[in-house]
Parts: C-alpha cells; structure tokens; sequence
C-alpha cells in the first residue's frame, strides 16, 4: 500500500511514474484511512509522514493523528511491513511537539528504510536500500520542448521558504545586465514570498512570474526555454525539480554540497553548475556567463535512473521487508 491517496492532475510526477513502475511488480493500493485500519497488505509505503498527519482544519488534524497511531499500532502487532522513503532528512516545515512525537515513534518502528541516494542517514538502525530517484524524460515524452532563449533564467517549483526565492530575486536585481530575465514558476505556498516576487516584478521589468502549479505541456515550455534553470535552496538534500531540468536538457544551477557534487560527476559536471554558501549576484552572474560562453551539449547522463530498474528494485525491498516483518512473528511466536 502507498501512503496517497489517489493519482490526480496535481500529484507529484514522481510518485505517478512509481506507481506505474511497481503496478508490472506488485499488487498495489492505495492509501484511505479505512484500508489501512481494516484492509489486508503485507507493506505500507510511507512518503513523507508528516502529510499524513497534517490539515489546516484544527479538528481533522486531530483526527488525522489519533488515525495514524492506531494505524502504527495495528503494523506493529499484525507484523505488517512498515518502509519509508528518506527524501529529506526531516521535514522543510517544523511541526507540533505531537506531531514531532508521532514522527518519531513512525521511525523507531520502520521496518526497512530507501534512500534516494547514498549520503542519506536512516534515522534507525533498521535495513536502508538505496534507489535512485527516477528521471522525467518518459512522463514529458509527448511534450515538445521549444528552443533555448539565451540569457533566460528560470525558478521553476513548489515555492516554499527554505528555496530561497527571495535570496535569488536579490542576487538576480543586483546584475545590472540588460539581456538577463528571470521567470518565476511555481504555486507558493507563503503569502510572503508572493509578496516578494510581485514586488520585484513590478520593481525591474526584466522578472516576470505565473504563481500557480502549471500543466505538464506549461513545464515542458517553461523549463524548456530557459537557458538556465536556478534552484537557490537554501537546503538541498534530494531535488525532483533538477531532475526534471536535466531530464528535458537544461542545465541547472545549485548550491554545492557532497550531495550535487555526486549528481554532477553522475550527469556531466556542465549539467549541473553549483554554487557555495547563499545566492549571490557574482555567483548567479558567473554561471549565467558560464552558460552563455560555453552552452553544454547533447544530453545529461541519466542512464541510472531507469524507471524500470527502480521499480524493481523498490519490489525486491519490499519483499525484503515483509520477510523481516514476518519473521518477528514467529519470533515472538516462540518454538
């Protein structure tokens, strides 16, 4: 069982694209309340854990909570296999000492762990497998990718404070380079952040945004013309946004860390251009330069990121795990 709900327009790519490269593996569902109470599986998939136990409704948040830990306790004492996915080291927004402690008791009882790539702690001591996160070029194979505009950076993705919009609207104000744009693209999830970005707009007419969650053929023309795709984290751990940049070939520019510095060497370090410390101007400049003087060529390796390998891979860690679940059964069982 997978931990959403349903497959909808809106649902991140990734999570489709794994769903139809475990459907030819497992027998897969997906995720109710009722399901996981009553309902018989032998694994829960757990993607971030705290979208379970969060709503802006007071009182369904509750409810949420109080659900998630019957459903933690029916795995535990049914020995149903229990296996997150790492793809941060904790969540972006801090939550209630509740939900902290909910968090918590989630890890303690995870049967197995997969991280999406190898610098990624498992917060237990429990079996961590690590799989790959998967590219984009099949799900925007029926998109056409119109051509480059020289001297066009584009943000492109969820915008949530710790990206750093605002850090990139600052350096990027600060070029005093008439042939530079910015396009900002992406639904915000902080009012004050769309304030910032408005402002800027309405400040240097060289920044324009669309502050909604676009279509696939809208992404496959945003990100398509960009001559350079700008993710200002100011923390990165795992980036489905500069997948999908280099799965339509464009390069992208991150903050450096041993994470990125393994995905450049994996893909071309000209794909993938990095930054140190904050966003600034001399650095956003430098690599727009970068770009411009020397345009990489051909395509991005993502040979690793094979959605068919991932798929399996992701079975054979399921059974793993359901095999540990069971053998506690007849652990505890006794001779």
């Amino acid at each position: 069982m997978e931990s959403f709900v349903a497959i909808r327009d809106t649902t991140n790519p990734y999570q489709t694209q794994l769903v139809n490269a475990l459907s030819t593996h497992v027998e897969l569902r997906m995720f109710s309340w009722r399901a996981a109470l009553l309902g018989k599986f032998d694994v829960l998939h757990v993607h971030w854990p705290e979208v379970l136990i969060r709503d802006r409704n007071l009182v369904r948040t509750s409810a949420r909570r109080a659900l998630f830990l019957v459903v933690l306790i029916r795995l535990r004492l049914s020995h149903i296999a229990l296996v997150q996915t790492l793809h941060n080291p904790a969540p972006h927004e801090p939550g209630t000492r509740i939900e902290g402690w909910l968090l918590r008791l989630c890890d303690r009882w995870t049967t197995s762990w997969i991280a999406l790539n190898e610098f990624t702690s498992a917060p237990t001591d429990a079996p961590c497998t690590v799989i790959a996160h998967g590219h984009y070029r099949d799900w925007f194979i029926d998109h056409p990718v119109p051509d480059i505009e020289v001297g066009r950076l584009v943000y492109f993705g969820r915008i949530r404070r710790y990206k750093g919009v605002e850090d990139l609207l600052a350096a990027f104000r600060s070029l005093d380079n008439p042939a530079l744009t910015l396009r900002i693209v992406g639904s915000p999830d902080d009012e004050q952040v769309v304030a910032a970005v408005e402002a800027a707009a309405a400040a240097d007419d060289r920044i324009t945004a669309d502050l909604r969650h676009v279509s696939d053929a809208e992404a496959a023309s945003e990100i398509g013309r960009a001559a350079l795709i700008v993710l200002p984290y100011r923390q990165l751990h795992n980036s489905g946004a500069a997948l999908l940049a280099l799965s339509l070939s464009r390069p992208v520019l991150v903050p450096q860390n041993e994470i990125t510095d393994a995905l450049a060497l994996e893909v071309g370090p000209q794909w993938l251009l990095r930054y140190r410390g904050a966003i600034d101007a001399p650095q956003l400049g430098a690599a727009s330069e970068s770009i411009r003087a020397n345009p990489p060529g051909g395509a991005p390796d993502l040979s690793g990121r094979d959605w068919a390998q991932i798929g399996r891979a992701h079975a054979e860690a399921f059974e793993r795990a359901a095999n540990r679940a069971r053998s506690t059964r007849r652990a505890s069982a006794g001779p």
